[in-house]
């Protein structure tokens, strides 16, 4: 498989376009709305098929574009089946498969950031969402999170995955593109191997983070799709 990672400045987000070689079967993880053009060119330079956009969740921080890109590539929206996200084609869980071209990407539960966390994994490597960043994690102080539940996920999903596995995390604030599984559990200040549950719990509890910027703007928007109900009918291309 072909990975090309893609980068939203306002909202340092990354999405990742993901291709079978032989034919030419594309799915594309966390599609941002504002980068749509962007996307769907990159698409057609490409000669690629868009099957499918994947969510890792229901973001708070950007409006998805997994509307617009279906509206224009005719792409299957999926989303974790405990999103309730009445838009999606397909809702999904751990332990799915989802088929693209000759190839396959394994779905994996891993929440605690929200309740609807999932990670997708190929061979070499696993696009985490929020689950697990580049020495961090996703904050867990609202829809749904739970500590506890993401610290058993990173432990019991990720790490035992094998330690070149790299990572593709759904954001970055420092520049940072990707890292490996060996290279957080051992420096991961969170999550690495000398963190006890308790410690991790206590980290998290005293975070005192204000909220996303677009919180109130992207849940009902993602809940949506990201495309008002009076644009579902119409083609942005």
């Amino acid at each position: 498989m072909q990975i090309r990672q893609l980068f939203d400045p306002e909202s340092s987000t990354f999405s990742y376009l993901v291709w079978d070689t032989d034919t030419r079967e594309a799915a594309l993880i966390d599609p941002v709305q504002a980068q749509v053009d962007r996307d769907i060119q990159l698409v057609r330079e490409l000669g690629l098929t868009l099957r499918y956009t994947l969510e890792t969740h229901v973001h708070a921080d950007h409006v998805t574009g997994s509307g617009l890109l279906r509206q224009a590539l005719n792409s299957i929206v999926m989303v974790h089946e405990n999103s309730q996200t009445k838009c999606a084609d397909v809702q999904i869980k751990g332990g799915d498969f989802i088929p693209l071209g000759t190839r396959r990407i394994n779905v994996v539960d891993t929440p605690g950031h929200t309740d609807s966390d999932i990670s997708y994994l190929i061979p070499g490597a696993v696009f985490t969402g929020d689950s697990l960043l580049i020495r961090g994690c996703g904050r867990t102080d609202f829809q749904s999170g739970d500590a506890s539940r993401l610290y058993h996920s990173v432990r019991q999903q990720l790490f035992t995955l094998p330690g070149d596995t790299i990572v593709y995390p759904g954001h970055d604030y420092q520049g940072r593109c990707c890292s490996t599984i060996a290279e957080e559990m051992v420096h991961n200040p969170r999550l690495g191997n000398d963190k006890s549950l308790e410690e991790f719990v206590e980290i998290m509890n005293n975070l005192k983070l204000a909220p996303p910027k677009y919180i109130h703007e992207a849940l009902p928007s993602n809940l949506r799709c990201g495309v008002q109900v009076s644009d579902t009918a119409t083609t942005r291309h």
